[in-house]
């Protein structure tokens, strides 16, 4: 009888299949693409000032998730059109992109939650408005995907002068007020789930 994967005389070969010998690269960062969106925000975040974050946090306490991971986390799922706590969660674990943004670490729903709760609501906005600017301007993705309550966006100066304006300023300030009823809907999202699944979580 022939190994797996050799080829004898007119048979079908097929690559080798070997569920206990370990192919994949150590280092998750072999498999992203360079230029990956999940970079992308990555790198944003790495550049931006951050102290408003880390002022959130009180001396002393329990040990908790670094607030930079979790704000890569939320930014990058958001982007990706995730809003579910508990879909993240199930990212952090299971999508090599949130594997490697989140540096292996694996929080579950109710830090997700909390996370982005009251206190730490317009800190977030601000800083996923700017990533959202830097990823439309690189064409990583198109504002009528994610604002306006789900409808595309007319090609009109006129009617939506925020897009097409000269007024950087009020586009920014525009930006900012679509990038805080996303937060919103995040939070409706997850208070329908919340009702649904109580404190369980998507695999029981």
């Amino acid at each position: 009888m022939s190994k797996p994967g050799k080829k004898v005389h007119n048979q079908v070969v097929f690559k080798e299949y070997n569920q206990n010998q370990l192919s994949l690269p150590m280092d998750l960062e072999c498999l992203i693409p360079p230029s990956h969106m999940v970079r992308v925000v990555n790198s944003a975040i790495d550049q931006m000032n951050l102290e408003p974050l880390l002022a959130k946090y009180p001396e002393g306490g329990r040990s908790s998730y670094h607030p930079v991971m979790m704000t890569k986390l939320l930014t990058y799922a958001y982007t990706d059109k995730i809003f579910s706590s508990r879909r993240i969660e199930k990212a952090a674990r299971e999508n090599i992109m949130y594997m490697w943004l989140c540096g292996g670490n694996s929080p579950d729903f109710k830090t997700i939650n909390t996370f982005r709760g009251e206190r730490m609501k317009d800190v977030l906005v601000e800083i996923f408005s700017e990533v959202v600017e830097l990823l439309h301007k690189q064409g990583y993705i198109k504002l009528e995907n994610y604002f306006l309550d789900g409808t595309k966006i007319e090609a009109n100066a006129n009617k939506y002068s925020w897009v097409w304006g000269n007024s950087t300023k009020r586009y920014k300030k525009k930006l900012r007020e679509k990038c805080r009823e996303l937060f919103e809907f995040a939070e409706l999202t997850n208070q329908k789930e919340n009702e649904e699944y109580g404190e369980r979580n998507l695999e029981e």
